[in-house]
């Protein structure tokens, strides 16, 4: 194999044995599309896929990526992402299937692959409150983690425990809340590299007919006040930080509002789009691109810049190639 670019170009038989010998046939397979796997439904192929079934076998594929050279992509739930267009190089390691269990009676730990309904659902069924309010939100532990997720004030930071993370070697550590650099829509994921296995919540006994009102109520506020039908990858820009950003008076603190009074809501760049719901969503209105979205992304950023001074960041992480 030789040395390009900084990752050593293995060939492709090489990888596909390698991946059938230690993970089995089949499990490994190359130029699959991607778009059906986010929320956006756009995005080109991945060079290599593969479903992980378990953390150790997200620790095994790390491994043997580390070894063959080969670059790594994480693929959650696929919210709050957008793929190039003309896919990804190297795996996407999309981990699937994981478990929650109760680690004593004030903690439950989930698996990154487990989505953030289906944790907000079994913390309900087992009578443990702390999460119900998340109900509705889309993606999984890994990526919420990642990002740092909030609703309604909250940041999910604030309800971990301690996570277990791999590095893109596959070695394994336990790490504490506070050694994860949470703020607002960050986690040290994001500069680290490392990929999150599970993590570990704070809960507390409550009772499963008030949690689930209270998770109702969350799902219906998101019904009212999201684009919950169209494709979307959920918020693309953060909101703006007192002591950080300086947003004119008169106007709420909220890049929706922003993108709003710019003048946005329902602009649209190809079947890209504003949704007319809520500013702060872009949405998939049938055959849009991962250009078309970046471009319209990037008008907004400087409508916004130019009209009120505020430099709009975004949420959405760009996976793959932009011009």
């Amino acid at each position: 194999m030789e040395v390009v670019s900084g990752f050593k170009r293995t060939r492709t038989m090489d990888v596909a044995a390698v991946f059938c010998e230690r993970l089995g046939p089949g499990r490994l397979r190359g130029h699959v599309p991607l778009a059906p796997l986010t929320t956006f439904r756009v995005g080109g192929p991945a060079e290599w896929f593969i479903e992980t079934r378990s953390s150790d076998e997200i620790v095994s594929s790390l491994k043997l990526a580390h070894d063959l050279g080969v670059p790594v992509t994480l693929l959650g739930g696929g919210s709050n992402v957008l793929v190039s267009d003309a896919g990804l190089r190297g795996l996407v390691i999309r981990p699937r299937g994981g478990h929650v269990q109760l680690v004593d009676d004030r903690h439950a730990r989930a698996d990154a692959a487990v989505t953030i309904n289906g944790l907000v659902r079994w913390t309900i069924n087992h009578g443990r409150a702390g999460l119900e309010a998340w109900a509705g939100t889309p993606g999984t532990v890994g990526g919420a983690i990642f990002g740092n997720a909030h609703f309604g004030g909250q940041l999910i930071g604030d309800l971990v425990n301690e996570v277990r993370l791999a590095s893109r070697d596959g070695a394994t550590v336990e790490v504490p809340a506070s050694a994860m650099a949470f703020e607002y829509d960050r986690s040290r994921l994001q500069d680290s590299g490392e990929i999150l296995l599970s993590a570990e919540f704070r809960v507390s006994p409550g009772d499963p007919v008030a949690l689930r009102a209270t998770a109702r109520g969350s799902l219906a506020f998101r019904k009212r006040t999201q684009p919950l039908d169209t494709p979307s990858a959920g918020c693309v820009f953060q909101n703006p930080q007192p002591g950080r950003d300086a947003v004119p008076a008169g106007i709420p603190w909220s890049a929706g509002a922003l993108v709003d009074r710019a003048g946005l809501k329902g602009t649209s760049v190809g079947d890209a789009r504003v949704s007319p719901a809520h500013a702060n969503f872009i949405v998939n209105d049938g055959r849009a691109t991962a250009a078309e979205i970046r471009q319209l992304v990037q008008r907004c950023r400087r409508a916004v810049g130019e009209q009120f001074g505020v430099e709009l960041r975004e949420e959405i992480v760009y996976l793959g190639h932009f011009d």
